[in-house]
């Protein structure tokens, strides 16, 4: 049998990895407004839990001033603190 003549049950997996990135450093945005409720909802899952990290590549700097944006923005009831399904 030669080279190429091995074939494979399941196809290789060939990783491509997306570069994260900070949108706030890329784009200039220097504060994070809680009155938007359009903008936060990029930052909240379908529960309305905020997103981390690792999964939205913001820094460590503007995931803080998210989180308070949400905190504040949920607080004065423009986000709810719980839903069912928001997008």
């Amino acid at each position: 049998m030669e080279q190429s003549d091995i074939r494979y049950l399941t196809p290789i997996n060939i990783e491509v990895k997306k570069e994260k990135y900070c949108r706030f450093k890329k784009s200039g945005i220097k504060y994070i407004d809680y009155k938007n409720p359009d903008f936060l909802l990029k930052f909240i899952n379908e529960q309305g839990k905020i997103l981390p990290r690792r999964l939205t590549g913001t820094s460590a700097k503007y995931q803080k001033r998210v989180n308070t944006a949400v905190k504040r923005a949920r607080h004065l009831a423009i986000l709810p603190y719980v839903a069912d399904l928001m997008k």
